[in-house]
């Protein structure tokens, strides 16, 4: 297999990856809920640490994490009316942390726990195979479908702070979905920063949706061939280095903005 053969399943499981989290990113920033996607795809991973310490085969990872999935879904679709008593944000936080404590603690009585865990956080996108792209990219084009039949309940979700359970369950039910494939993919590293920054880049210069939408997939498909082709290169986990070149990319378009503003003063 030639180096460029080599390259293309990464590749196109980064698109498919970016094609759906600058979706939901958008829906995310919107809603000011940023680490929803941090806390959500930990919780998932508890399940998966689950199964590995029951010593349960690897498709039983996928049915673990549904599960954690399900009921994650369901405390965050309770998200509006908890922000009544105490920070969401905060209480996302407190998620979050309760996952990764309890994953630590689980994997850690498991016979390669340190390992396991930094799969969890890291993925190894360079490794993807045909199986799971194809599978990823059936699961992410039926979630899209049905968020393009019903994008004005989603987004009168979002846009304009109405609220429905059942909506909103359906949402954050989907959107787990996706995170449960993703994090098999990427990582949870991976799968938070394509989710938060290319939209937030895109924010930088438009407050239209479709704009930030395709603004953010254009940033995500750059970072991908730079990403793969560094890591594979300089042997460096795929996964981190995309985090960092979209993070310093963030950096960069934000200071040329604040310094063209300022000019214009």
């Amino acid at each position: 297999m030639d180096t460029y053969s080599l390259f293309l399943l990464p590749f196109f499981g980064c698109v498919v990856l970016i094609l759906i989290h600058a979706y939901f990113g958008i829906h995310v920033l919107e809603r000011g809920i940023i680490f929803v996607d941090l806390s959500l795809a930990q919780f998932i991973s508890l399940g998966t640490a689950v199964s590995l310490f029951l010593g349960k085969e690897i498709h039983d990872k996928y049915i673990y994490s549904a599960m954690f999935a399900v009921v994650g879904a369901l405390i965050l679709s309770l998200s509006r009316r908890i922000s009544k008593f105490i920070n969401i944000e905060a209480f996302i936080g407190v998620l979050y942390i309760f996952s990764l404590g309890a994953s630590i603690l689980v994997l850690d009585r498991t016979p390669h726990g340190l390992e396991e865990l930094k799969e969890i956080l890291n993925g190894n996108i360079l490794w993807l195979n045909g199986k799971d792209l194809l599978q990823a990219s059936a699961l992410y084009a039926v979630i899209g479908l049905f968020h393009l039949i019903f994008r004005k309940r989603f987004f009168a979700l979002t846009y304009e702070g109405q609220y429905s359970f059942l909506w909103e369950f359906l949402f954050f039910l989907s959107f787990a979905f996706v995170l449960v494939s993703s994090v098999h993919l990427a990582g949870i590293l991976q799968v938070f920063s394509f989710l938060v920054i290319p939209a937030l880049i895109g924010r930088l210069f438009s407050r239209k949706p479709s704009r930030i939408l395709v603004t953010g997939w254009l940033i995500g498909l750059g970072v991908s061939i730079f990403g793969i082709i560094f890591s594979y290169g300089f042997d460096f986990p795929t996964g981190p280095v995309m985090v960092s070149s979209v993070s310093l990319m963030f950096f960069f378009l934000l200071a040329a903005k604040a310094a063209y503003m300022y000019r214009r003063k």
